[in-house]
């Protein structure tokens, strides 16, 4: 019998990305581990902090918040979210999160599916909060 080693990655060993706000890790992705329908990772975000908003305009994203007290404005609508909440933003919805507690926010969240190419999975719809860094690399579809 074969055992099978699951691609297993720790947030800390990933680099982050703070291009749109917050400290983005993308631990699970076609780069980290050759996943081919989405990629994942985790975002801490401090008091008052925010990413900035963009849209995906061909995946979906779905967002878990472990900590903190957030606002997700989804085209202009304002959505709280707490501890144990989970939200879907649909395809090619602008949405812009903000931690608006007083305690360190942290979510997980999953894209799904790969846009076709890496350059094509995020539009901004506003100037990013550090312009002059690239965005996560998540590699390509294999």
């Amino acid at each position: 019998m074969t055992t099978i080693q699951p691609p297993k990655v720790r947030a800390e060993d990933v680099a982050s990305n703070r291009k749109r706000g917050g400290d983005i890790r993308v631990t699970l992705s076609p780069k980290t581990v050759g996943s081919t329908s989405g990629f994942g990772g985790v975002l801490w975000l401090a008091p008052g902090e925010f990413v900035t908003e963009h849209y995906h305009p061909h995946s979906e994203e779905f967002l878990h918040v472990i900590t903190g007290d957030l606002e997700m404005t989804l085209d202009g609508e304002a959505v709280r979210l707490v501890a144990g909440e989970s939200l879907l933003v649909p395809i090619g919805v602008r949405h812009r999160l903000v931690n608006r507690g007083g305690v360190p926010a942290q979510v997980v969240f999953h894209l799904s599916p790969l846009a076709p190419r890496p350059d094509l999975g995020h539009v901004d719809t506003e100037t990013p909060a550090h312009p002059d860094q690239s965005g996560p690399d998540v590699g390509a579809a294999r």
